[in-house]
């Protein structure tokens, strides 16, 4: 019997959890279509304090709990915990921190101020997220990284996680996405984001102006392939990414009945 393909969804959002993007609703029909059509299928996102834990039903999945996530020389817990999609067979796994995701808002505080410590929050998550499915021990054969705050994923994947074995054939699909913020990461994000000596400053190149349109450009710069996920792209992102010799690009399509991300996923997993 053949084994399942699997395809691990990283994102921001994710309906019907958080919608902060139109995207959000698209993820949520890809993970189950994809689920619906022989793929096993597993979604990572991070537990923002605005995600309700007693109407979505998240518990604690006590087996992967005491994992630190260091990020230049501190170490953060990183608490995980699981639902189960609504009127889907899949898992969403939500990673926690006290200090970083307990806050009652996402990206701004009350007052539309800038959290200073996002770009921390983004390399946490980042990081975060992949070793959690290194403890998970499930070698995904497709990720689906979406929305800025995964765009590191893709560097990491291709550098200091190429090793590991849980991601030795993995694939990589990033999606840019609309501009959602104009504020920049700070100016330590490169530090930050240089989570192990093995990375070079020209590796963190792409993301230099440590701002929405750097995210994006990062993740779609390491990915295997690229989608575009709303209407409204950055001209530059456009210019840039829409046609990639060697690559795979989708663009977005907001009738699409997603049979072109199978497709993608498919190639991507032969």
């Amino acid at each position: 019997m053949l084994q399942k393909k699997r395809i691990l969804f990283i994102a921001n959002e994710m309906s019907p959890y958080l919608e902060l993007t139109e995207f959000a609703e698209i993820i949520n029909k890809l993970a189950i279509k994809s689920n619906d059509n022989g793929f096993e299928v597993r979604c990572i996102m991070p537990r923002f304090g605005v995600v309700n834990e007693r109407r979505h039903r998240l518990h604690e999945v006590v087996r992967l709990s005491g994992i630190n996530v260091s990020v230049d020389n501190d170490d953060f817990p990183l608490q995980i915990k699981v639902a189960s999609l609504p009127n889907a067979r899949l898992q969403v796994y939500f990673l926690d921190n006290e200090d970083l995701f307990k806050r009652k808002f996402i990206f701004h505080d009350e007052q539309e101020k800038w959290f200073d410590d996002n770009g921390l929050r983004t390399v946490f998550y980042c990081k975060g997220a992949l070793e959690t499915v290194k403890k998970f021990g499930w070698p995904p054969d497709v990720i689906h990284c979406s929305g800025w705050m995964t765009g590191l994923i893709p560097l990491y994947l291709k550098t200091v996680y190429k090793k590991e074995p849980v991601f030795a054939h993995s694939k990589v699909v990033f999606t840019i996405g609309q501009t959602t913020f104009k504020e920049k990461l700070g100016v330590d994000f490169l530090k930050l984001a240089n989570i192990h000596p093995t990375l070079k400053e020209k590796d963190l190149e792409p993301y230099k102006e440590a701002n929405n349109v750097a995210m994006f450009r990062g993740g779609a710069t390491y990915a295997d392939a690229i989608t575009f996920g709303a209407d409204k792209i950055d001209k530059k992102l456009v210019d840039e990414f829409g046609k990639v010799r060697g690559r795979k690009v989708l663009a977005f399509n907001a009738e699409s009945d997603l049979t072109d991300y199978l497709q993608l996923y498919m190639d991507l997993s032969k």
